[in-house]
Parts: structure tokens; C-alpha cells; sequence
């Protein structure tokens, strides 16, 4: 029984920081420019085969509390599950951490670089900024935020399975 708990309640675990670190960085979490510190915890999918439910969730539930339009809510939420697929095969293949870290972490940065600012156009019209504007801006925030954010807690959780402390680790 515990076996089968253990991944559901980290997996709740991981959507709830996910909301949490969103609304914390609420100011500069949504929007055409936006820095989702949140999505650096897709890299967890390196370490967690549940993570990227829990990131679809997690997503999901910061795009419906922040406003944001029904499609939005839908693809870009989808946009970080398929990236914390991509991740999690990405670690499976990979065994140094320096390359799982690199190889993981490009699925978010890419996806929601090149996707997100189509969603915006198809959900809310005219771009606010140019495509490609918003390309390098989602390039640089979610470049910082997986691959500083996501590689402190990465390698922190990582640290804590390692000296055997295991709470839902």
C-alpha cells in the first residue's frame, strides 16, 4: 500500500509547490513576459516518473486561478506534461547529472519558448510583442528558471535520496 501512496502524495506534493512558488512569483509568473520560477521543477522529472502529471496539474491549477483563457489553461498546462515526459526519458537514457540536467532541462525551455506565445496569439489576439520578442524573453526566463532553480532543487532532493532521508523522497 505504501508503495502505491508514496508517488501519489509526492506527486501532490510537487502540483502544490508548483501553485505555490506561481503565486509567490505572481507578479511575473503570467503574462507575455513572464519568469515562472515554478518550472524549474520539471527537471524532477529526472528523479520521479510521477512529476509530470503533478507538473500538468500543478500548471493547470495556477493558469485557472491566475485567469487566464480556457485554451491557455489547457495547451500551455500540456506544454509543460509533454516536457516533463521528454525530461523524464531524457534521464532515463542519461545517467551523468550534468547531462541529464542539460538534456532535461531543454524540453521546457524550447517547448514553451517556441509554443506559449502561439497559444497567447490563438487566445488572446494580437501578440503584445512580437513572436520572436517573446521567444528570446521565454528563452531567457525559462532558461534561468530550469537551469538555475531546477538544478539547486535537482541536486538538492537528489543529495537527500543519496544520504537515504526519506521524506516522500
Amino acid at each position: 500500500m505504501i508503495k502505491r501512496t508514496k508517488p501519489i502524495a509526492r506527486a501532490g506534493l510537487i502540483a502544490a509547490l508548483y501553485v505555490v512558488l506561481s503565486l509567490v512569483t505572481f507578479s511575473v509568473a503570467s503574462g507575455a513576459i513572464q519568469f515562472r520560477l515554478s518550472e524549474g521543477l520539471t527537471l524532477l522529472a529526472l528523479i520521479f516518473p510521477e512529476a509530470p502529471v503533478a507538473l500538468l496539474v500543478g500548471c493547470a491549477l495556477i493558469n485557472l486561478i491566475t485567469g487566464c483563457a480556457l485554451y491557455d489553461v489547457i495547451f500551455g498546462s500540456l506544454i509543460t506534461f509533454v516536457a516533463g515526459v521528454l525530461t523524464f526519458f531524457a534521464g532515463k537514457l542519461l545517467k551523468k547529472t550534468a547531462a541529464r540536467i542539460i538534456a532535461g532541462g531543454i524540453f521546457p525551455v524550447l517547448l514553451n519558448a517556441f509554443l506559449l506565445p502561439l497559444i497567447w496569439y490563438f487566445c488572446y489576439g494580437e501578440l503584445e510583442y512580437a513572436y520572436y520578442l517573446q521567444v528570446l524573453f521565454l528563452l531567457a526566463s525559462e532558461g534561468a528558471s530550469v537551469y538555475v532553480f531546477g538544478t539547486i532543487f535537482y541536486l538538492a532532493i537528489k543529495r537527500l535520496r543519496e544520504k537515504n532521508i526519506d521524506f516522500l523522497l
